[in-house]
């Protein structure tokens, strides 16, 4: 009889412990490892850094926004590591010299092809379970942006070029070119 085969299990040790140049996220203790960034990809990653950077420092706000790679502990534990997009936190006592720990205020994700589901289904879920407060998935191939607001349990899907309204900042709207 073959012994069962047993379930690899990772912690943020093994993130760390990753050769220089190689990506990768942690969710429940599985490594999902990342492809190199498009230029699309990057592209709308610096519009959004900017776009809400420019808005906080404009209305003196206290929420600070970072870009990927930016290290965010979802949970207090060793088996959840992510780094999205684009991380907003607006309570700075979650940040430290290494990154974020625990649920930023929003965040959004860029869609790949080789990152669809993790951005639509895993991180959808994992996300939502953590408290974040405002979730966007920016599809470049849809030319969508779908904006979930977990407060209010509610889901709206944009096309780029129209005005989307953000949750979290009350008069703020972001036009995704």
């Amino acid at each position: 009889m073959d012994a069962l085969r047993k379930e690899e299990f990772y912690t943020t040790d093994d993130i760390y412990a990753l050769p220089d140049g190689e990506r990768a996220e942690l969710i429940d203790g599985q490594i999902y490892y990342m492809a190199p960034p498009g230029r699309t990809h990057q592209g709308l990653v610096h519009f959004f850094d900017r776009t809400i950077g420019n808005h906080i420092q404009t209305k003196q706000g206290g929420c600070e926004v970072y870009p990927a790679p930016f290290a965010v502990f979802l949970n207090d534990d060793d088996i959840n590591y992510v780094e999205p997009d684009i991380s907003v936190i607006c309570d700075t006592a979650k940040l430290d010299e290494k990154g974020c720990h625990g649920a930023p205020d929003w965040v959004i994700e860029i869609v790949s092809q080789s990152s669809r589901s993790m951005d639509y289904f895993t991180k959808l879920f994992k996300y939502r379970t953590a408290g974040i407060r405002e979730y966007w998935v920016v599809d470049p191939h849809r030319k969508s942006v779908t904006v979930y607001q977990f407060e209010q349990d509610q889901m709206t899907e944009y096309a780029f070029g129209e005005s989307v309204p953000v949750g979290i900042y009350e008069g703020f709207s972001i036009t995704v070119p």
